[in-house]
């Protein structure tokens, strides 16, 4: 979003009331938020559609307000990056372990969560399931932030919940909603 920070942090806000966080633990130096969602495909199409990241992700929750503008290959040291005007760009995460079809982990700092003193780690964990998959997606994020990190959790696992919904519709019906 044009906005910057303020913009994501607002929507970030609103996306919590409508989804039922999964908040593993939250205190003053981090968090730890957990989303699973059964999804009729296969594990292999799952993880391909995860690199399709432009077709699925909410613009809202973007710098540049188009989720046409961000990428992700599927493999280690590539880049969760985003194109804004003018040239400039953002680096939302670098995938650290990618194993086609079963896992795949990325690492850095999601929206406002840029402007603090964090780390976060994104585990993306696909099993087979009842003919479909059974995608676990957790995020744990450390650092220093004023105030601590209690009231964040929510609200991130509020927006991950939201992409992670979009992903499911996006691999089931071609389209994200």
């Amino acid at each position: 979003m044009r906005a910057g920070g303020t913009i994501i942090l607002a929507a970030l806000w609103a996306a919590a009331g409508a989804a039922r966080a999964e908040v593993l633990g939250a205190d003053a130096t981090g968090f730890q938020v957990r989303n699973t969602v059964e999804i009729a495909a296969p594990p292999a199409k799952v993880y391909d559609a995860l690199g399709s990241i432009d077709e699925w992700w909410d613009s809202q929750h973007t710098w540049s307000g188009k989720a046409s503008n961000l990428r992700l290959k599927l493999k280690a040291g590539a880049c969760f990056c985003e194109k804004l005007e003018d040239g400039g760009g953002v680096q939302h995460m670098t995938v650290v372990y990618a194993a086609p079809g079963k896992a795949l982990r990325l690492s850095g700092a999601l929206g406002p969560l840029q402007t603090e003193g964090a780390a976060g780690t994104l585990s993306l964990v696909l099993s087979a399931k009842d003919g479909g998959t059974e995608l676990v997606q957790t995020y744990t994020v450390g650092g220093y932030t004023k105030g601590g990190w209690t009231s964040w959790a929510p609200e991130v696992d509020g927006v991950l919940r939201q992409q992670m919904m979009r992903l499911k519709s996006y691999v089931e019906t071609g389209k994200p909603r």
